[in-house]
C-alpha cells in the first residue's frame, strides 16, 4: 500500500460511478465478476449497499478480488463504547428551544483513536428500522494501529475541523483536510490515521437511504456540487499480512474480534459502491442577485431521502464562501421555525447570524418548530449596514438538517461544554413597532 502521507495520492473522479481498479496489472476478471478461479487466485467478494432488486439507477455495489475473504476472522466479544449511541433516546425530555455547544475540548491526558473518540451529541430515528441520522464529534488523539471498523449500522458522512486524516478503507486510501468530506458507505472496513495530531471534526452517521446528489430542477443541469469533483481512492492493499483487531458497529452495539491478516487486502475492484472524499470549494454556490435571502436549500451538497417526497431523511448543507448582492434585503437568514430539524457545526470563520457566539467546533441544535435566527448583533448590523456588494470570506459551516426531531444524548446534556446561556443572545430584540 502506498505511503500513507503520500502527496500524490490517485484517486478516481466522479459520484456513483461504475469504477475500476487494481492495484497489480491483470488482477480484474475480464467478461464476468466470479470466475472459477479469478486471477492470482484472488477471492471474489460482492458488498452490496442496496437490495438485489433496488431500481437500477439506485443500485450500488462492488465486486473485490481479495487475497483472504473477510469471512476470514475470529470469534466476535462484546466491546465497550458507551459515548457513540444509536438513535434517539425516545426516554429523553428534550425542552423544545435552542440549544448551542463550545467547541468540545480534547480530554487531558486521554490516548483515544477514531472509535474510542466519538461522542453522538444528538441522533432519531432508528438504526434497524433504517430510517434516521446521528449527529456526532470525533475528538481523536493518536492513529488507529493494527485495528480496523466496520459500520453495519449506516454510512458515516465525516466533515474534519481541526487536522488531516488519512482513512485507508478496503478499497483504498483517502487524505481529507479541513475544508473537505468524505463519505464511508455502511459495512465497509476502515481505519483513521492523524498525521497532524489532535484531530477534531463532526460526523453524520446515516441510518437511513444512502447520500445521493439532489435534484437540480430550474437550477438547471450545472451548480451546487458537480459529480465530477469527488473522488474516490484506487486500488491499494498492504503487503504485510498481519494480525488486526476487527471492531463491528452493529444494532447499535459494539463487538471486536481477531483477525490472522489485514482487511485492507483488496488488489483489485470493480462496482459504484465505493467511498469518496469532496472539496467544499468546489460547490457551485446559487443565490439571489435581485431581492430577498433565499432558502437554504440551494446549498445542499447531498441528500437522503426518505418515503415523502421533498422531505429528506437528512440533507447535507453547507454555508461556503459566497458573493451577497441582495438589495434592500436583511441578508443573514431570516427568523424562522422549520418542519426540519437542524443541527449546525462550523468548520472555519465565523457563520454570519451569529458572528460573536459560534465558534468553530462548536455544534447547535434547533430542532422542528424551535424559533431561530440572528442575534441581537447581528440584526442591528443588517439592518441598518450601507448596503453593497459584499463577500463572505474565510467562513464554512454546516447543517445535518431531518424531517426527524434531533433528541440530544446524556453526555451532550451533561456536558460543561453546553452553553446555558444561548438563549440570550435574543434578549435584547425590542419591540420596535413604529406605528404612523
Amino acid at each position: 500500500m502506498n505511503d500513507s502521507l503520500s502527496s500524490e495520492r490517485r484517486y478516481q473522479s466522479g459520484f456513483g460511478n461504475e469504477y475500476a481498479t487494481e492495484a497489480a496489472p491483470g488482477a480484474l476478471p475480464h467478461g464476468r465478476n466470479s470466475p472459477q478461479r479469478a486471477p492470482f487466485d484472488l477471492y471474489p467478494e460482492l458488498i452490496s449497499g442496496t437490495a438485489f432488486t433496488a431500481p437500477r439507477h439506485e443500485n450500488r455495489r462492488t465486486w473485490m478480488y481479495r487475497r483472504q475473504p473477510s469471512v476470514v476472522a475470529g470469534r466476535y466479544e462484546a466491546y465497550r463504547q458507551p459515548f457513540w449511541t444509536t438513535g434517539g433516546d425516545r426516554e429523553t425530555l428534550v425542552a423544545p428551544e435552542p440549544m448551542r455547544w463550545h467547541p468540545i475540548p480534547f480530554e487531558a491526558g486521554a490516548e483515544l483513536d477514531f472509535i474510542d473518540g466519538i461522542r453522538t451529541l444528538a441522533a432519531n430515528g432508528d438504526a434497524n428500522a433504517q430510517s434516521g441520522v446521528g449527529s456526532l464529534i470525533y475528538l481523536a488523539t493518536k492513529s488507529m494501529d493494527k485495528r480496523a471498523f466496520v459500520n453495519a449500522d449506516g454510512e458515516l458522512l465525516i466533515v474534519p475541523q481541526h487536522g488531516r486524516l488519512v482513512i485507508t478503507t478496503e478499497l483504498g486510501v483517502l487524505d481529507v483536510k479541513p475544508g473537505e468530506i468524505v463519505v464511508l458507505p455502511r459495512g465497509i472496513a476502515f481505519k483513521v490515521a492523524v498525521p497532524d495530531g489532535p484531530s477534531r471534526g463532526y460526523v453524520c452517521e446515516n441510518y437511513g437511504a444512502q447520500f445521493r446528489l439532489p435534484e437540480l430542477g430550474p437550477i438547471g443541469s450545472n451548480g451546487l456540487a458537480n459529480a465530477r469533483d469527488f473522488l474516490a481512492p484506487v486500488a491499494a492493499f498492504e503487503e504485510e499480512n498481519a494480525p488486526y483487531e476487527l471492531v463491528k458497529k452493529f444494532g447499535g452495539s459494539f463487538w471486536r474480534a481477531p483477525t490472522k491478516g489485514t482487511p485492507f487486502n483488496v488488489v483489485a475492484w470493480h462496482g459504484n459502491l465505493a467511498p469518496v472524499k469532496y472539496d467544499t470549494v468546489n460547490f457551485m454556490t446559487i443565490g439571489s442577485i435581485s431581492f430577498d435571502h433565499p432558502d437554504p436549500s440551494i446549498f445542499t451538497v447531498l441528500t437522503s431521502p426518505s418515503d415523502t417526497p421533498g422531505t429528506a431523511n437528512c440533507d447535507f448543507v453547507i454555508f461556503p464562501p459566497r458573493w451577497l448582492v441582495m438589495e434592500d434585503t436583511f441578508r443573514p437568514p431570516w427568523y424562522h421555525r422549520n418542519l426540519m430539524s437542524e443541527f449546525m457545526g462550523l468548520v472555519y470563520g465565523e457563520y454570519d447570524a451569529k458572528p460573536g457566539g459560534f465558534k468553530p467546533g462548536g455544534a447547535s441544535l434547533h430542532n422542528a418548530m424551535v424559533p431561530h435566527g440572528p442575534d441581537e448583533e447581528a440584526f442591528d448590523k443588517a439592518s441598518h449596514v450601507d448596503l453593497k456588494p459584499q463577500k463572505l470570506e474565510n467562513t464554512l459551516a454546516f447543517m445535518f438538517e431531518s424531517r426527524f426531531r434531533f433528541i440530544p444524548t446524556a453526555f451532550a446534556l451533561n456536558s460543561a461544554s453546553l452553553d446555558q446561556d444561548y438563549a440570550d443572545c435574543w434578549a435584547g430584540l425590542k419591540d420596535q413597532f413604529k406605528p404612523d
